[in-house]
Parts: structure tokens; sequence; C-alpha cells
């Protein structure tokens, strides 16, 4: 059987298999599969068919961009065959490249979608502000280290974001969605020694809205923009006037929320380590 052709029958029941993924997309050109350039999904697929015989595609609950990483990206895929959902996430694992891991893998119901059952999602952004630079920390933070950020400045400027909004200020072009409304659940903006770390949660993200956001915010906390500036941009969709995105390297999608949900909190809450330095 060849990697491109599904079995037509099967004495195995259908399974939908969820999985729980952490990814460095540092060498990566995004979450979706490209017709050229590597992929995550196309990665994991790839692994998937190794061991199925046949392609399929995997579902994420996100599209990250190029660069940016996931402690706990969310995917299913339909499996016809005597694997059980379980065993998945170590056999996918010792044919993943290292900066790929899927925590877990579970099945669930023939309704339950990795994206459209998902009812939020939550992106936290890293800034490094320490004026030396480290290693350690370089591929996973912005090194912003020219002014100093006041965080409560930062948060200030997030607050009013919470609600049902339209926020085509923050949306990039080349996106398929037609609209740019979003419901910001959550907002948080906190420091530890030498790190800075915004949070935002909501029931979908624009293309490239968060680094479009914080592009500006560092304008506000560094107080080059005011409050009131900040907020009439996004608020009047004054795009034109966004002119900076932060670095890819600094994003990371932190989780995502269902009702239902197969995996215990240790496996997807919050398993991306802060720093402090």
């Amino acid at each position: 059987m060849t990697t491109n052709q599904k079995p037509e029958s099967n004495q195995y029941e259908q399974q939908r298999v969820a999985l729980v993924i952490q990814y460095l997309g540092t060498n990566y050109h995004g979450w979706q599969r490209q017709a050229k350039d590597k992929s995550i999904q196309q990665e994991i697929e790839t692994a998937i068919a190794q061991v199925c015989g046949y392609s399929l595609t995997l579902h994420g609950a996100g599209r990250t961009d190029a660069g940016v990483h996931a402690a706990a990206q969310v995917a299913h895929f339909e499996y016809n065959g005597p694997i059980p959902a379980k065993a998945w996430a170590k056999i996918l694992n010792s044919r993943l490249p290292e900066d790929i891991l899927i925590r877990a893998s579970a099945r669930v119901s023939a309704t339950w979608h990795a994206r459209f059952s998902a009812i939020w999602r939550r992106y936290r952004y890293t800034i490094y502000t320490e004026k030396s630079p480290n290693l350690f920390v370089r591929s996973l933070s912005w090194h912003y280290y020219h002014q100093p950020l006041c965080e409560s400045l930062m948060l200030d400027a997030l607050k009013p974001l919470l609600g049902i909004h339209e926020l085509a200020a923050f949306h990039r072009a080349g996106s398929d969605r037609n609209d740019s409304w979003v419901e910001v659940q959550a907002v948080q903006c906190y420091r530890q020694g030498d790190f800075l770390f915004v949070e935002i949660q909501a029931n979908g993200f624009l293309y490239g809205m968060v680094r479009l956001l914080m592009g500006m915010l560092v304008e506000v906390g560094t107080k080059r923009r005011s409050l009131e500036n900040f907020t009439d941009i996004w608020v009047n969709k004054k795009r034109s006037q966004v002119k900076y995105s932060a670095p890819a390297k600094g994003l990371c999608l932190l989780r995502v929320g269902y009702q239902e949900f197969p995996f215990p909190k240790e496996i997807w809450f919050d398993t991306q380590p802060t720093f402090k330095l």
C-alpha cells in the first residue's frame, strides 16, 4: 500500500484521535502545510502516514505563523486501525524531529473538532529586558532593552480590548478571513525578574494580530505612545498607523480551551516555563 491510498474497507472501527502538541517554531514556516516550505502540520502528517501506510489530514486548533511556538497546540486526525489512541503520542515522538513533541494523545468523539470545538485560544508573548543578551532565551523571547517598559501602562492599554470588537487595525493582509471581529476574553501583563509577559485570550485570533498589537504595546510601555492614542487607533480601525510587527520568536500559543477535553490539566494548561533571571 502506498502512502497515497487509504484502505477502502477496514475491520477496525474508525477513531478520531486528538493530540496535544508542543513545538519550537524557529525552523518552520508556521503550522499550516506549505507547497515548498517546511511546516509543523506536514511533519506530523508525514510521521502519521509512515505508521498508517496512507496519507491523511491533521486538523489544528489554530494556524501559528512562521517562527511562532506552541506549548499546547491541539489537533486531530481520523484513523482506521489497531493502534489505540493513547499510544499515538509515543509512536509519533519516535519519528518526529526534536523540536516537535506530542505531549499526549487520546480518543475523542466523532463530533469533536480541534478547531471548531475550541471556545478560546490563549497566547503568551515574552520580552527579555536585561541589557546583556542571553543565548538560552534568545530563541524564545524578544530582547527589548532600549528603554524601560512599564507593565502597568501596558496592562492599562490592554484592558479596553476586553469584549467583542472589530480589530481591523491588528489584521495583517493576506488572510482569508472576511471580517475582523474578535471576542477578547482575558488579558494579562506581568513581570518576573528581567522578563515581561503579555497574555491574551480570545475566541479566535486574526492573522498577525498579537504581533502587530505587541509592536504598538511596547511603545505604550516606553511612554512614546499614549494610552488614548493606542485605543484610538484600534477603535477607529487605523490600520495604516500600525507599522511594526513584534518578532515571531517571542510568541507562543499557550493553550486552547474546550468544553469537553480528554486530557488532564497538567498536560495542556500551562506548559511553557516562564523565565526569571
